[in-house]
């Protein structure tokens, strides 16, 4: 925490009674992170580790008056030209606007550091807006991100739209989740017709710093006949282990 500190001499030359008075609030840092390890990455209902375990560390830096920066990666498996690394870095603002509801407004840059160049631009940004609403046990959460014309997405643009709920079961470490998503633009290229929706039911369950889960992910695209194409987007139930600190 920043404090700031008054020179002795100063603080001689002020009368007693002025120094009674409260100091202004202190604005302070907070520094966060962890690691997952998922049986499979899925991004938006896409497997990005070709249905194979990954690990996943987070660092996240905060501000109390509402503004984050943080890192986050993983190992893929989406071909060269997106080599095996994801690295997201992000930042953005997230703050309470009334009773229960909170906005966060936020960029992220999809880094992918060890991609073959030879395949052109990999790397991407997208923006995002969050509102989340709290009603006791039950949080919903909607969310609209945009990813602009850029090189890495084929001079396209791309809207991915979300909604989520989410609720811990009273007097247990036990919390359920439901969500929807609907992929439009460049990020949906694999799908027919160029969108495609995803869906998820999970549960989770939190010990301490320890945190284990299970979530059944699908989406609408349709089946190629083709394993290898088929598996990116196969209904699957995907487990994770994480620890915070």
């Amino acid at each position: 925490m920043l404090r700031l500190l008054a020179a002795p001499a100063l603080l001689i030359a002020v009368p007693a009674a002025a120094q009674d008075v409260a100091d202004p609030p202190s604005r302070s840092l907070s520094v966060s992170g962890g690691v997952d390890l998922v049986s499979d990455y899925r991004f938006r209902g896409l497997s990005l580790s070709d249905g194979e375990v990954a690990v996943q560390p987070t660092v996240n830096l905060s501000h109390d008056s509402g503004f984050y920066l943080g890192a986050w990666g993983s190992n893929i498996d989406v071909g060269p030209a997106g080599g095996d690394v994801e690295i997201d870095l992000y930042g953005g603002y997230e703050t309470e606007i009334a009773s229960g509801t909170r906005l966060d407004v936020g960029l992220t840059y999809y880094w992918y550091a060890d991609a073959d160049k030879a395949f052109g631009p990999s790397d991407y940004g997208e923006a995002a807006v969050r509102l989340s609403y709290l009603l006791g046990p039950v949080e919903a959460k909607g969310r609209i991100a945009y990813a602009w014309d850029q090189a890495a997405l084929a001079s396209d643009d791309s809207v991915y739209l979300s909604l989520g709920l989410s609720s811990g079961i009273p007097n247990t470490p036990v919390t359920l989740s439901a969500g929807v998503g609907y992929t439009d633009g460049a990020l949906a290229a694999l799908a027919p017709g160029g969108d495609y929706l995803d869906w998820s039911l999970g549960a989770s369950a939190t010990f301490g710093p320890v945190t284990t889960g299970v979530k059944y992910v699908d989406t609408d695209i349709a089946k190629t006949g083709v394993k290898a194409i088929d598996r990116r987007y196969d209904a699957t139930l995907v487990f994770s282990l994480g620890v915070v600190f």
